[in-house]
């Protein structure tokens, strides 16, 4: 069977883009690293792919607000292939840490209003970069394409943001609850979704790590999953503690999405 094509795209300051080549790769896609200006120079195309990748790191130095400029070029010259890309049924889009906060200033998530901004990912409210590992839980009621067999699991992720807290106004908030869009939150030693910090390392409303469009195809999440796609990168993988890396079936999950 032929891999699916992945992009992942790169421009200054992201630097977890190598991360979600590999990620992809080892879950089966063909992923490919491209500049965003080889897309707007038409050198590489969208319609050639299947995944969208946008990685972390701090796109252009996280200039004026985290992921705002990268935001901007995609909306202002790809958004005619960008629109093309998520009404093709079978593709996905995956942003993570500053990767969602590019989604969310795209307006893709939640609601995939292209170029309308619904929410946003402002300042953590312990006033300064967070970089630990955390637990989320997957929603189990989530439209998101990508959670099969993940469903209520409590995993580890590491965060790596300044920017992070999920905020948006109540009627927002309501819809995106009411749409079933939130695909995981921050938990606490129980399990349970929490406000309090450190569990909740940015003051997100609801605890919401990562959420969904309405289509179920485009997820964004702060944590890195793809961090944790080798059992040996967890800081306690010694101990025989973690028998599987809990970040690859996100990856092994959109990969069998769009192959199907």
């Amino acid at each position: 069977m032929k891999k699916p094509k992945a992009i992942i795209i790169k421009a200054d300051g992201i630097n977890r883009d190598e991360d979600m080549v590999f990620a992809f790769n080892i879950a089966g896609a063909d992923a490919e690293l491209v500049h965003i200006n080889d897309l707007r120079s038409k050198s590489k195309k969208l319609s050639d792919y299947k995944i969208l990748g946008i990685p972390g790191g701090f796109a252009y130095g996280d200039d004026i607000v985290s992921g705002k400029i990268l935001a901007t070029e995609i909306v202002a010259y790809l958004g005619d292939e960008i629109r093309k890309f998520i009404k093709r049924k079978n593709t996905a889009v995956l942003g993570v840490c500053n990767g969602f906060q590019v989604l969310v200033r795209t307006g893709l998530v939640p609601f995939g209003s292209l170029g309308n901004m619904d929410v946003t990912l402002t300042n953590n409210d312990s006033g300064h970069f967070e970089c630990r590992w955390i637990r989320v839980k997957v929603e189990s009621n989530s439209k998101s394409k990508f959670l099969d067999g993940m469903t209520d699991q409590i995993l580890w992720y590491p965060v790596a943001h300044g920017e992070g807290k999920f905020y948006a106004d109540d009627k927002n908030i309501k819809r995106i609850e009411d749409e079933d869009l939130v695909a995981f939150r921050y938990v606490d030693e129980k399990g349970n979704p929490t406000q309090d910090y450190p569990a909740n390392p940015n003051g997100s409303i609801n605890a919401i790590v990562g959420v969904t469009d309405t289509s179920g195809r485009i997820l964004g999440l702060m944590p890195h999953p793809e961090c944790f796609v080798r059992v040996e990168q967890h800081p306690n993988w010694r101990r025989g503690l973690i028998k599987s890396p809990q970040g690859l079936p996100l990856f092994q999950n959109i990969v069998k999405f769009v192959a199907s």
